[in-house]
C-alpha cells in the first residue's frame, strides 16, 4: 500500500468559530510581518483550516499537504527566472541518445537557448535529457516526477537551483505548463500524449493562456500525421471536438519550422488581460484604423457590436503596473471559440511594421 493509504490516527482538530478564526489568522499575519498579497494568504490559511471543519480524512490531508508543499517549492525555484521566456519540451523518456529524435530535441533546445529562452522539461531521461543537454545547465529547468523506475533527474540539470521533485503528476503538469510561453512536443507514449491532450484541452477551454504548441517529428516518420488522422476520422468527424481547433497546434518536421512557430507567436502579440468583460491585448504595434475595422467585421462572432478598438492601459492595469509599455487593442470577448482567438492573434502577428 502507498504512503497515502496508511498512517497513524490523527486527533480531531478543535476549530474555533469562523469569526474568531479570522481574527487569529490576522494576528498570525501581523506577527510574520506579511503585507504583500495578504488577502490571498489569509484565504489560503482559512481554506486549510476548513479541512478540519469538513472532518477530512488523513488521506485527504496528506494529499493537500503534499500538493501545497510541492507547489510552494516549485514557485520558489521558478521565481528567479520569472522574467525569462520559457518553452516546455515534452517527449518520451525511452528515446535513446542514438535515436534521431534525441538529436532533434537537443538541437531545438540549443536554438531556443541561443534565442534567450529557458527550456523546461520533466527532468528525466530520453527527450527530457536531450532538451536539458541542448539548452545547457544555465538555461534549463526541470520538474521531476518520483517514480519507482526513474529515481533521479538527468545529469544536465542543476539540482541545487533549477530542479523540482514532485510526487504527483497533477502538480508536475501545473509547473510544466504554468510558466511557459510555448510548447514543443516530440513523439512519445502514454505520458507524452496525456501531456499533449491536457495542454490542448486547457488552451481550447481558455483555462490556459494562448500559446504556440508545436508537434514535431523527423521527416517521413508521420507520428503526428497519424495522430491528426485519428482526430479527423474519429474525433472531428463525429462531432466530439470542433475541427477548427486544429489551429491550436502546428505540425512541423524541421527545426527551423518549429522555431519559427514558437518565436513567431510573440512577433507582435505579447499578452492579454481581462478587465471585467473587456479583453485587452498587448502588442508591440497596434493595427491602424483600416485594419481594425476589417478585423471587427471578420471577428464579429467573438466580440460585441462595438468591435475591436485601440486603447490606452485601463485603470486596473495602471494600478498594478501591468505591461504598461505596450500598445493595446480591446474587445468585449465572449470567452468562447478559442480557435477564433488564435486566428486573430495570427493576423495580428502578420501585420507589417
Amino acid at each position: 500500500m502507498s504512503e497515502l493509504q496508511t498512517g497513524d490516527e490523527m486527533p480531531e482538530l478543535v476549530v474555533r468559530p469562523p469569526a474568531e478564526i479570522g481574527e487569529l489568522v490576522e494576528s498570525l499575519l501581523d506577527t510574520t510581518g506579511i503585507v504583500r498579497n495578504r488577502d490571498l494568504l489569509r484565504e489560503i490559511v482559512l481554506s486549510s483550516l476548513g479541512f478540519a471543519r469538513e472532518n477530512s480524512s488523513r488521506l485527504d490531508l496528506k494529499i493537500a499537504r503534499s500538493a501545497i508543499s510541492e507547489m510552494a517549492e516549485a514557485f520558489r525555484v521558478f521565481a528567479p527566472y520569472r522574467d525569462v521566456p520559457k518553452v516546455t519540451m515534452f517527449g518520451s523518456a525511452r528515446t535513446a541518445p542514438s535515436d534521431p529524435l534525441y538529436g532533434l530535441a537537443r538541437e531545438l533546445a540549443a536554438r531556443l537557448a541561443d534565442a534567450g529562452y529557458m527550456v523546461v522539461t520533466g527532468a528525466g531521461p530520453g527527450i527530457m535529457a536531450a532538451g536539458s543537454e541542448g539548452a545547457g545547465r544555465d538555461m534549463t529547468l526541470g520538474v521531476n516526477i518520483q517514480l519507482p523506475f526513474e529515481t533521479t533527474a538527468n545529469i544536465y540539470i542543476d539540482p541545487e537551483d533549477k530542479l523540482v521533485e514532485m510526487k504527483y503528476f497533477f502538480t508536475r503538469k501545473l509547473m510544466l505548463m504554468k510558466e511557459s510561453r510555448g510548447y514543443l512536443v516530440l513523439p512519445g507514449g502514454f505520458g507524452t500524449l496525456d501531456e499533449c491532450f491536457e495542454l490542448l484541452t486547457l488552451i481550447q477551454t481558455g483555462k490556459a493562456e494562448p500559446a504556440p504548441v508545436v508537434l514535431i517529428d523527423i521527416p517521413n516518420h508521420h507520428y503526428w500525421q497519424s495522430w491528426e488522422a485519428f482526430l479527423k476520422d474519429q474525433v472531428y468527424a463525429r462531432g466530439f471536438a470542433d475541427g477548427n481547433d486544429a489551429v491550436l497546434y502546428r505540425i512541423a518536421d524541421t527545426p527551423s519550422a518549429a522555431i519559427a512557430e514558437l518565436l513567431g507567436f510573440h512577433r507582435n502579440y505579447q499578452s492579454r488581460r481581462f478587465v471585467g468583460k473587456t479583453m485587452v491585448i498587448r502588442l508591440l504595434h497596434a493595427p491602424d484604423d483600416e485594419t481594425l475595422a476589417r478585423l471587427s467585421v471578420e471577428y464579429a462572432d467573438i466580440c460585441s457590436a462595438r468591435g475591436i478598438w485601440r486603447t490606452e492601459p485601463l485603470p486596473a492595469e495602471r494600478q498594478s503596473h501591468d505591461d504598461l509599455g505596450y500598445e493595446r487593442i480591446a474587445l468585449e470577448y465572449s470567452r468562447a471559440h478559442q480557435n477564433r482567438l488564435r486566428q486573430l492573434i495570427d493576423e495580428l502577428n502578420a501585420i507589417d511594421f
